[in-house]
């Protein structure tokens, strides 16, 4: 059964859902929504921004709204998605946040593993989540968003101990990485130099260079990944050719994506629009 909670005055929207609902994936479509899939006896096969992800028995794994998502096997799901109206306007600490480690902070795909005991805690949760959807009363909305947060802030305490991330000096430097990611989601089609995000974080070139190579990151990769994988999304789920693509993601001349993507890739876009093609 599928569980929708509106609220009209600010366009809020949450919803919990199963199977039946990653299966409106059959055919890939971007998410639009925050999201997270808890495969819970089963094994869930899916294909997240084109690469292929199974996910184990009680593990949990979140999506951004911009991510492409395709179902291709699996049963007994349990799924919840939200809009940034329901949560990500409320005053949460940056850990928490739609800003978070779960989402925009985390440089692969968040997934979380469950072990008996947290299974037990997460299933009393999702049971409250129902009773609280089936409670129609004016303090719904924020009863949902306290267990939204509940959730969020367990599924990152369990996601920040797999990643050894702990509240020590380094942690300043994750939150910076955080922080640049986030600015880059939001820049990244317009902004492609390193020098305009040091200056929105207060910081410069060399500062941000230095705290990021202690990460094994770079800021310039971090952005050429990014508009790499957003010419791979267009490119994928798209029809539009590799000169509207460039143009779409900031650049003048489609050669300067066209050897970006080669030196990411080893193809040009033509050519990996072409190898997609061979396997229909």
């Amino acid at each position: 059964m599928t569980y929708i909670f509106q609220e009209f005055s600010t366009g809020a929207l949450f919803n919990i859902g199963n199977t039946e609902d990653l299966k409106l994936f059959v055919t890939p479509k971007q998410v639009n929504l925050y999201t997270f899939i808890w495969a819970n006896k089963q094994a869930i096969d899916l294909i997240i921004d084109s690469i292929p992800v199974t996910l184990p028995p009680h593990h949990i794994l979140a999506l951004t709204p911009i991510q492409y998502l395709q179902f291709i096997d699996g049963a007994d799901a349990i799924i919840y998605q939200f809009n940034r109206e329901f949560y990500c306007i409320k005053d949460h600490d940056h850990e928490v946040s739609c800003v978070g480690i779960l989402f925009f902070g985390n440089t692969n795909i968040p997934v979380i593993k469950l072990d008996t005991s947290e299974q037990h805690k997460f299933r009393v949760l999702h049971e409250v989540f129902i009773d609280e959807l089936e409670t129609k009363d004016n303090i719904q909305a924020e009863m949902l968003r306290m267990l939204m947060a509940r959730f969020i802030i367990k599924s990152t305490r369990l996601l920040k101990a797999k990643e050894g991330i702990i509240e020590t000096p380094k942690s300043a430097k994750v939150n910076l990485l955080r922080s640049f990611n986030f600015l880059v989601e939001q820049h990244f089609k317009t902004e492609h130099s390193v020098s305009f995000y040091a200056e929105k974080l207060f910081k410069s070139p060399k500062t941000l260079s230095n705290n990021f190579a202690k990460l094994n990151r770079s800021p310039l990769q971090i952005i050429h990944e990014r508009i790499i994988l957003e010419a791979k999304r267009l490119l994928t789920y798209t029809d539009k050719s590799a000169k509207e693509i460039a143009y779409d993601i900031g650049f003048e001349d489609a050669s300067h994506l066209s050897r970006l993507f080669k030196k990411h890739t080893t193809q040009s876009p033509s050519e990996f629009k072409k190898s997609l093609n061979s396997l229909h």
